[in-house]
C-alpha cells in the first residue's frame, strides 16, 4: 500500500538537502557560510536575536528548513494523491510546483518577515532562488511522489 508518510519523509530529506546545498553553495558565492545561512533561516521565525546565535542558531535553523519542506511535501503528496495527472507528469508537475513554491516564498513569506527585501529584483538571486525551488525542490519530489504512487498501483495489481 502506498505510505504518503514514508514519500514525505523521503522527499522531505532529499529535497531539503539538495535545496540546502543549493543555499549552501549561492550564498557561498558571496561569500556567506553555512552557519550564517541556517542563522538566518532560524531569524525568520524567532527573530534576529539567531543571527548572533551561534550554532545553537544554525541548529534551530536547520530544523526550521526541514519542518517547512515537510509542509511543501505534504501538500505536493496528498495534491498528486487525489489528482493523478500530477503523478503522470512528474516533470511538468514539479517545475510548476517548484515555480509555485518560488512565488510563494520570495514574493509572500519572505517579504512579510523582511519587507525591505521585496520586490526581489536581483536577477543573480532570483535566478538561484528559481533554480533551488524548481531543480533542487519542486523535480525531485515531483519524482519521489510519482515512483511512490506508480509502485502502489503496482503492488495493488499485484495483490489482486
Amino acid at each position: 500500500m502506498h505510505s504518503a508518510g514514508r514519500t514525505i519523509l523521503t522527499a522531505t530529506l532529499a529535497c531539503g538537502t539538495l535545496d540546502l546545498a543549493s543555499a549552501f553553495l549561492f550564498s557561498g558565492l558571496r561569500g556567506t557560510g553555512p552557519v550564517q545561512v541556517l542563522q538566518t533561516v532560524a531569524s525568520g521565525p524567532f527573530g534576529d536575536g539567531m543571527l548572533a546565535g551561534g550554532i545553537s542558531a544554525a541548529l534551530a535553523g536547520l530544523i526550521v528548513h526541514f519542518t517547512i519542506m515537510s509542509a511543501m511535501a505534504g501538500v505536493f503528496v496528498v495534491a498528486a494523491g487525489r489528482l493523478p495527472f500530477i503523478a503522470a507528469r512528474p516533470l511538468i508537475s514539479g517545475i510548476t510546483y517548484g515555480f509555485a513554491l518560488y512565488l510563494v516564498m520570495n514574493w509572500i513569506v519572505v517579504p512579510l518577515r523582511w519587507p525591505s527585501t521585496f520586490p526581489p529584483v536581483a536577477p543573480l538571486r532570483m535566478a538561484s532562488a528559481l533554480f533551488s525551488h524548481i531543480v533542487c525542490v519542486g523535480i525531485p519530489m515531483a519524482y519521489i511522489t510519482a515512483r511512490s504512487i506508480r509502485r502502489a498501483l503496482e503492488e495493488s495489481i499485484t495483490n489482486t
